[in-house]
């Protein structure tokens, strides 16, 4: 069986990563809305709905995974897989200028942010797996809120990264090299 360490650091990594993308949500619904529109995947009238249903589930995710971990963990790998595709259906169609929604200044799509959410899908899998009983020492739980905190600083990281190289790409009239 799995040692239990290892669900808890990706179930707190997937808990920080949709506290963080509600927040984005919440604090500026309307940015949000505009960006499901740039998809064009729904209807224009569909797309408040959605807004707040896509806010709805991630909250629900968010509080699933502190409280019912295997339904959590399930939803936000959903959830995960849902905008990866969403990206990609874009990047199939040319569409690569499109505000990603990921909250802050957007980006644009690329493969990258697709893989991204592929690898996030395993880590929210990661969260809900049963691990083997036993009690967790005080050890355990450094290992998992250091483990944690050190891979959202690399997440953010490695996004403040992406933001910054198609910015520098645009500027100087560049496709990044990882665009389609």
């Amino acid at each position: 069986m799995l040692d239990p360490v290892f669900p808890l650091i990706a179930r707190a990594c997937t808990a920080l990563l949709f506290a963080g993308a509600l927040w984005h949500k919440l604090r500026d619904l309307d940015a949000f809305r505009r960006a499901l529109a740039g998809y064009e995947l729904l209807p224009a009238g569909l797309v408040p709905v959605a807004a707040l249903l896509l806010a709805g589930a991630e909250g629900l995710a968010l509080l699933c995974l502190v409280w019912w971990p295997a339904p959590g963990a399930l939803l936000a790998a959903a959830l995960l897989a849902l905008y990866a595709l969403a990206i990609a259906a874009n990047l199939l169609r040319g569409r690569r200028d499109v505000d990603c929604g990921c909250g802050g200044r957007g980006v644009g799509l690329s493969w990258l942010q697709v893989a991204r959410n592929l690898v996030l899908v395993v880590v929210a899998w990661v969260a809900g797996l049963s691990a083997a009983p036993r009690s967790l020492t005080w050890l355990d739980v450094l290992t998992v809120v250091a483990a944690s905190l050190g891979l959202a600083a690399l997440y953010l990281a490695l996004d403040q990264a992406l933001r910054l190289r198609v910015a520098a790409a645009a500027a100087a009239g560049e496709r990044p090299l990882w665009a389609p």
